[in-house]
């Protein structure tokens, strides 16, 4: 999820293990354990385009890192507040669970994310809600804002901390009800049109658990197709891609392009580059604009091909759509089953 999320979950995280004692402290110390996961990002500087793709929500993000880490800051936090009530065992588990709920938040999302690291680096994703979500975030974040404005000591500020965590909490069952919902439409779908395939991956368009989108995967490609639960009927256009993985032949054996594909779990199309080389399509993602009768771009896009000496380089190729007051028009429509 994006920071904001994860440092309100974490803020409330450490809010109900130690707001009693540690009163904003707690909050503050919770935030920060919900941002840390994240701060792998500081070494993407230093790896190529695919070491970061694996080394993104691996050691930081894993159940290893939070049971090896958390007790050690907890031990930093207890001697440097020394006054305060917070036990070594409340610290330890303010940072463990801020450690784990921001790791399994992201696991919600699309990308995947490496829990059992180090020993498999399989990205976990149920891909029931978007990186960012208002409808998620924003509520969690007025009642734990809230929250900080009364003293530690007083019932109304635990009351408003689990109000924000069930609101939210709930929120996210819900995403997994509609999922599920979207599915049984996909399916049958599928049926109808004697689609026939080994695997799909669905998951909601951006900001919203309403409109799904789905991939499916066949033999010779993949169909994609979308679905809001509030469209009138149950009727979906799928549009076939296929693969074209024999493109990828002449730099099968690299240890970059098979680490490519396996963390796309092999979800993705490839099409001749126009300027030499090959583009993998990751598929996971689909199309921000896909939705669209004209169609639209990949969100992630990756340009493969061998440098003069013969080694094999990949960079990533920003297919951001232009979000401008139309585009958000029209989606808030196709979100509202306006088709």
């Amino acid at each position: 999820m994006d920071s904001l999320t994860q440092i309100v979950l974490g803020a409330s995280v450490g809010e109900a293990v130690a707001g009693k004692k540690l009163g904003n402290k707690a909050l503050l110390w919770g935030a920060i354990a919900g941002t840390v996961p994240d701060l792998d990002v500081l070494l993407s500087p230093w790896l190529d385009t695919v070491q970061e793709l694996s080394f993104h929500r691996s050691v930081t993000h894993s159940f290893l890192f939070a049971l090896l880490v958390s007790p050690l800051l907890a031990w930093l936090l207890r001697r440097f507040y020394k006054r305060e009530q917070a036990t070594f065992r409340d610290w330890t588990l303010l940072f463990f669970l801020g450690f784990t709920t921001h790791a399994l938040l992201d696991s919600c999302t699309t990308w995947g994310t490496q829990l059992l690291w180090p020993f498999t680096d399989y990205g976990i994703a149920f891909y029931n809600i978007f990186v960012v979500d208002p409808l998620y975030t924003v509520p969690f974040l007025v009642f734990v804002t809230a929250a900080a404005f009364y003293p530690r000591h007083k019932p109304i500020r635990r009351y408003l901390n689990y109000a924000g965590l069930g609101i939210s909490s709930a929120y996210l069952l819900f995403s997994f009800i509609a999922k599920a919902s979207a599915n049984e439409v996909f399916e049958k779908a599928l049926q109808e049109q004697d689609i026939s395939y080994s695997s799909y991956i669905s998951k909601p368009t951006p900001l919203n658990t309403l409109f799904w989108a789905i991939t499916v995967k066949s033999e010779e490609g993949f169909y994609h197709g979308f679905y809001s639960l509030l469209d009138a009927d149950e009727q979906i256009s799928y549009t076939f891609e296929p693969q074209q993985a024999y493109l990828l032949a002449p730099y099968r054996g690299s240890e970059k392009l098979e680490r490519l594909l396996e963390i796309s779990k092999g979800y993705y199309a490839v099409r001749e580059a126009a300027e030499g080389g090959v583009l993998v399509n990751d598929l996971r993602f689909g199309m921000y604009d896909g939705w669209r009768e004209e169609g639209g771009q990949y969100v992630f896009v990756y340009h493969v091909w061998q440098n003069e000496q013969g080694e094999l380089e990949v960079e990533e190729i920003n297919n951001r759509p232009k979000v401008d007051q139309a585009y958000l028009l029209d989606y808030w429509d196709r979100i509202r089953g306006l088709k």
